[in-house]
């Protein structure tokens, strides 16, 4: 399995600060081809947002390149048991910083790693994993007020889009004292597409219409892929979208 992929982020028409940070980094072992994804939605007045946000995906980053070469047979539950300790770790210390200066601040993360055919993701607030073949499906579940209520069948999927606590989390990495990130794993297939994306970049974009600009079939460069996110961060700005836009997408080819 090997990969193409590519990143894309954008201010937005509104802020003066862009608070998402991530990294995509591609690797290759002599047994493995790995690809490795972070996407996190800073949350606080100023910096502080960017700092939370930064802060997280620096930690996973570190993982990425000091940990993960020292496994000798890379097992997805032991890495999301890490990560679990990663994103408890990193919160206690924004906790800790948004504390000493009377300030709350927090990030959303979701982290996303393919080796050889096997997958791996953690997943706190409502940044989202997607995953893509012959149609577009939503790998993560919002950690969010609104979501709750669908599913506990309170409000309908419909109702949820334009609910106003559809952007108030359940827990964030930093402002929630207590925190249960979501693990999961999975298997990848040759010819599909994962797309992580802050709330900016979906607000405005059906994903009927995402899918008519990232379907696997279209996306034959990285090139290619790049405008596709370029395009659909602009459509999301013509309607309006206020929030920063950020994605990372990447192709699984054989």
């Amino acid at each position: 399995m090997r990969f193409l992929s590519v990143a894309h982020t954008d201010v937005g028409i509104s802020k003066k600060i862009n608070q998402d940070a991530f990294c995509l980094k591609i690797a290759k072992t002599p047994t493995a081809n790995i690809a490795f994804a972070v996407l996190c939605d800073g949350m606080g007045g100023l910096r502080d947002g960017e700092y939370a946000s930064a802060l997280v995906v620096n930690a996973f980053s570190r993982w990425f390149e000091t940990e993960l070469p020292l496994m000798q047979s890379i097992q997805m539950n032991a890495v999301t048991a890490r990560w679990k300790e990663i994103v408890l770790d990193q919160g206690r210390k924004i906790l800790e910083y948004g504390k000493a200066r009377g300030i709350s601040l927090g990030t959303t993360l979701t982290a996303f790693l393919i080796v050889n055919d096997q997958y791996a993701c953690v997943h706190v607030g409502d940044s989202r994993l997607y995953r893509i073949g012959t149609y577009i499906s939503q790998v993560t579940r919002d950690q969010t007020v609104a979501a709750h209520e669908v599913e506990l069948q309170r409000m309908t999927a419909e109702e949820a889009k334009t609910d106003r606590r559809s952007s108030i989390l359940l827990q964030c990495v930093g402002a929630s004292t207590v925190i249960e990130p979501a693990l999961m794993t999975g298997f990848v297939e040759e010819n599909e597409a994962y797309m992580l994306c802050s709330d900016g970049f979906r607000h405005q974009v059906s994903e009927e219409e995402m899918f008519g600009v990232i379907a696997p079939h279209l996306l034959t460069s990285e090139k290619i892929m790049k405008k596709s996110l370029v395009d659909l961060t602009e459509l999301n700005k013509s309607r309006n979208e206020r929030d920063n836009i950020s994605a990372i997408l990447i192709k699984t080819i054989h």
